[in-house]
Order: structure tokens, then C-alpha cells, then sequence
């Protein structure tokens, strides 16, 4: 089956769904969808915000979906850095990291620690970190993010694009940085503007041309579904999957996209 042609501003639903529907897996994988919302509304709301306790629940998932899981294409033994979402500790990617390697990855975490909240100094840090592993290697290197990691991801592939191999992330901003998320009233009504002032020009003067698979959750009752919907980078596919935002790490679909994603030819490798 061919992979969906990635094109800005659709949703596209990941190949993998007749073989999810052949396993008997209750995928949450969304249908492709044509039309979305122009813009982020406000912060989820208290009530959206509430049920996110209940997000960690879903990974009783990955048990009934082991068989599709370990299904997936098998890596090809880059390195993937996997980076946590605000005020995360590293230890929280550790599942995925755990899948990914078994499937044929170097999955590492991104060597931090605690992701502070510091976009401004991360990204140079991180940077640096990619940089090593493809020194390392000599091969480009993947990224996974998690909300504000996925947003230190993605700025490392637009000023880095010669490192990085491919950017997956799940419930990340990629619209008005925190503006749309519940940790608005937390950055400041000022740092919010910045923010998003910065991320548009940014993507109006040098939008990502990596290829950026961008998951998001209508469920998601930390950041504002809409603003994870990526319109401007060059090779960008948006995915909905079904999970709340505290469950993505550990939801059995999010997994599958990231492996089926990871799979695919680096578009900047040359054949001997």
C-alpha cells in the first residue's frame, strides 16, 4: 500500500489502519478529513482539563494491541531522540523509548533531564545533542517530542535541517506557542505574544522542510487541538489520534504512527 501524499493543512489517517482493522486493534486513528478550524480558540477549558486525569488510563491499551505493535517495520538502527513535554522528566519517554528500541532504534532520551521550560535556551541545548549523535553516526537523526518538546523538535529541524532525518510530535503547539494551552495564565499574557509573534515569523520566513508528522487529539485538554494543527511546514502530515494529552506517551496508536513514520526512507540519504 503507498504511504498518503503529505499536504499542508490536511489530516491524513496513518496506512497502517487495514492492518489495525485485520488485527482486530480499537484503533483511534481518525478518517482523513478535509476541511479544519482556521485558527486556536482559547485554552482547553477546566472541565477538558479535569478528565486529563483519567489520560494515563489508556495505556492498559498497549497490552491488547502487542500484536500490531510488534508488527511494525523494523528499524533501521538510527538514532531517535525523544524529548519531554513541559515540566516532564526524562523518565516519562522511557516507554516509547523501550518500544522503539526493540523494534530495531537507537532511542535515546535527549540527556537534559527535566524539560524546565525554556524554549529559548532547549533548543540551542538540544541542538547540540542532535549534533553529536550525527557526528557520531554519520546519519541524521529523527526526533519525538511531547507537547513543548515537540516544539523544541521542530525548531531544531528548521535551523538544523542537515541533522535531523524526520520530527514526530504529539500534542505540541505548533500555533501561538503556550498561548492556546492550559499554561497560558502560567508563561504571561506578555510571553504568550511573544511567543506566537515569534513562531509566525519563523514560519513565515523559514518554515521546516524536513518531514514533520504532527499528532493531535479534539480529546487533548491541555493545548488546544487546532494549535497542534501544523499549516506551514513544506512536508507536513497531520494525524488525529484518540488519546488525552497525558495519555499520548503510552497510547498504542500514537506508537504506531511514530514506528510506521520513523520506517520511512531518508529523503536526503544516497544510495552507494
Amino acid at each position: 500500500m503507498q504511504p498518503p501524499t503529505p499536504y499542508r493543512g490536511a489530516v491524513t489517517t496513518t496506512p497502517l489502519a487495514p492492518v489495525l482493522q485485520w488485527a482486530g486493534a480499537a484503533s483511534r486513528v481518525r478518517p482523513a478529513e478535509q476541511h479544519l478550524a482556521d485558527a486556536p480558540l482559547a485554552p482547553p477549558s477546566q472541565t477538558a482539563g479535569l478528565a486529563e486525569l483519567l489520560g494515563p488510563l489508556g495505556s492498559a491499551r498497549l497490552l491488547a494491541a502487542a500484536p500490531r505493535l510488534a508488527a511494525a517495520p523494523r528499524g533501521d538502527g538510527h538514532v531517535v531522540v525523544d524529548v519531554p513535554g513541559w515540566k516532564a522528566p526524562e523518565v516519562t519517554g522511557l516507554p516509547l523509548r523501550g518500544y522503539l528500541r526493540r523494534i530495531g532504534y537507537d532511542a535515546r532520551g535527549w540527556g537534559l533531564g527535566t524539560n524546565a521550560g525554556d524554549p529559548e535556551r532547549d533548543v540551542d541545548r538540544l541542538a547540540e545533542v542532535v549534533e553529536q549523535h550525527a557526528r557520531r553516526t554519520g546519519r541524521r537523526v529523527s526526533l519525538v517530542g511531547w507537547s513543548l518538546g515537540g516544539v523544541l523538535a521542530r525548531e531544531v529541524a528548521r535551523t538544523r535541517p542537515t541533522l535531523v532525518r524526520r520530527v514526530v510530535t504529539y500534542g505540541t503547539p505548533a500555533v501561538g506557542g503556550p498561548t492556546y494551552t492550559a499554561g497560558a495564565a502560567t508563561w504571561g499574557e506578555e510571553a504568550c505574544a511573544r511567543a506566537a509573534e515569534l513562531t509566525e515569523q519563523w514560519d513565515r520566513d523559514t518554515p521546516i522542510s524536513v518531514p514533520v508528522t504532527a499528532l493531535f487529539s479534539r480529546r487533548d485538554g491541555v493545548v488546544d487541538w487546532r494549535a497542534c494543527v501544523d499549516r506551514t511546514s513544506r512536508a507536513v502530515e497531520n494525524v488525529e489520534v484518540g488519546s488525552r494529552h497525558l495519555g499520548m506517551g503510552t497510547d498504542p496508536d500514537v506508537w504506531s504512527v511514530v514506528a510506521d513514520r520513523l520506517a520511512r526512507p531518508d529523503a536526503l540519504r544516497r544510495e552507494d
